[in-house]
């Protein structure tokens, strides 16, 4: 029996914004959701309690970061991420694709596979589609990801047909590969930024989607409207009974707009990292506050706010442990945003049961400050 499904529980009548049940190895996942990234096997600075707490349902990590630190052989001795990182719920882990081919000067790409440098140590390296299936199959996630090229904006259309073509062929060869049931594969969706080159990967990919789909090469520098342009444009052709997970999207104005063009999964850095910075997502936009005007701010971050940080702590006081470089302030600003993100999950879950999604999307905004 398998050991994966995903059933949709309820569509909105006006738009793509459903709610979806995902079942894996490690838990039930309700979606539409939005998963916190632990890219080296921790979301920074917050234990699995505290990420529970504010309710996430599934993480998502690194497999580049944890290939070339510690080393998947030593995660597989653990007994994969679950234990490693002692997360009982579901994982993801996305292929590492994004990652070598951020390192433009550092690597070498044949339709074979990746030749690159390290980050860490000029180490050279070299992964095929089979390679990434391996490594991924020892980090154990329940959910992985094909290996793929992934384009920057405003690449030629030459360059993205052969990226395209390279991906697909290492699609085939990662679903050869790939013979662990207790992993779900998605392959991913590229194409640039050209709608019939994404059209046509949407449907090539197709005989390989079993269990879900993950749209990749989004969110990589263009403007958003180009973004919801390209979005527009695939999601006729999307299969309706698996999940759809949009890769790297995070910002509640970018989930609010994906889900409405019918995204069930998102992930993002952006809570942690700009918490680390001193910015918190409130329901008027991002809170800047380690900036001078909140030093005599007793308020909470967001009044309408309940996680822990703001029931407990002022601006100014956060404001003061960011100042003085202080670890707490980036603690509990990132407790903020992933809660704030988790929270605006619930929000539009009970927006599409109730059937007012396009209302609540369109007073959200209105209020939001981009």
């Amino acid at each position: 029996m398998d050991k994966f499904s995903f059933e949709t529980i309820k569509q909105d009548p006006r738009s793509g914004a459903r709610i979806g049940k995902f079942t894996t190895p490690h838990g039930v996942i309700e979606t539409p959701v939005f998963m916190p990234v632990g890219t080296q096997a921790t979301v920074k600075s917050l234990t699995p309690e505290e990420l529970k707490e504010n309710k996430a349902q599934i993480i998502l990590s690194n497999t580049y970061h944890l290939y070339l630190r510690p080393g998947h052989e030593i995660v597989k001795k653990a007994g994969g991420l679950h234990k490693f990182m002692n997360w009982d719920r579901p994982i993801l882990t996305d292929s590492g694709g994004f990652q070598v081919f951020s390192l433009s000067d550092l690597r070498k790409i044949s339709d074979d596979g990746v030749e690159f440098r390290s980050h860490l140590n000029g180490s050279k390296h070299y992964i095929t589609p089979e390679k990434d299936m391996e490594i991924q199959e020892a980090l154990g996630a329940d959910i992985i990801m094909a290996f793929d090229e992934c384009t920057t904006y405003g690449t030629d259309r030459k360059h993205s047909e052969k990226a395209l073509e390279r991906t697909m062929n290492w699609l085939d060869r990662c679903y050869k590969y790939h013979q662990n049931d207790n992993q779900a594969l998605f392959p991913i969706i590229q194409g640039n930024f050209y709608k019939d080159l994404r059209i046509e990967a949407v449907q090539r990919v197709l005989p390989y989607v079993k269990y879900g789909v993950a749209i990749g090469g989004l969110s990589v520098g263009e403007p958003k409207n180009i973004m919801y342009d390209m979005m527009d444009a695939m999601y006729p052709y999307y299969p309706t009974h698996v999940p759809r997970y949009l890769m790297g999207v995070g910002s509640p104005d970018c989930i609010l707009e994906g889900v409405e063009r019918g995204i069930d999964m998102f992930d993002c850095v952006l809570p942690t990292r700009i918490a680390r910075n001193g910015t918190a997502f409130t329901r008027t936009g991002k809170l800047v506050v380690r900036n001078g005007e909140y030093k005599e701010d007793f308020r909470p971050i967001d009044e309408t706010c309940d996680c822990y940080a703001c029931k407990n702590y002022t601006r100014a006081y956060i404001r003061h442990l960011i100042n003085a470089g202080e670890i707490l302030g980036a603690r509990l600003l990132s407790i903020h945003n992933i809660h704030f993100l988790t929270n605006l999950m619930e929000e539009i879950k009970q927006a599409i049961r109730e059937d007012r999604f396009k209302e609540f999307k369109e007073e959200y905004l209105k209020n939001y400050k981009i």
